[in-house]
């Protein structure tokens, strides 16, 4: 089921669930951003890349409705990637997360 929808089941109105594809090169903030998304009925991790190309590759299989992108990755950086989801797959949302050190 995805965000749009929203379906009967028993006579019941079921919300949409909001599949999500986390992408991050640091595997322990995927992790903890996975487990704070298990406690969400509304909310369904559907997969993790960990650069620019994997999550590329993931969205155009598994079409999510969210992605939450790093920006600084190796490789396609995450600005890079959300530019090609933006142009290939217009209906996915993407949020950018990033921690920047600033060295001044």
């Amino acid at each position: 089921m995805t965000a749009d929808t929203t379906s009967v089941l028993n006579g019941e109105q079921v919300a949409p669930t909001f599949r999500v594809l986390l992408v991050d090169d640091h595997a322990l903030f995927r992790d903890g951003m996975s487990r704070l998304f298990s406690y969400e009925d509304d909310f369904e991790v559907v997969g993790e890349a960990s650069s620019g190309e994997e999550a590329l590759e993931l969205a155009r299989a598994l079409i999510p409705d969210l992605v939450l992108m790093d920006i600084d990755m190796p490789g396609i950086g995450g600005l890079e990637a959300i530019r090609s989801l933006a142009r290939e797959l217009p209906i996915v949302t993407v949020v950018a997360l990033t921690v920047h050190e600033d060295d001044e």
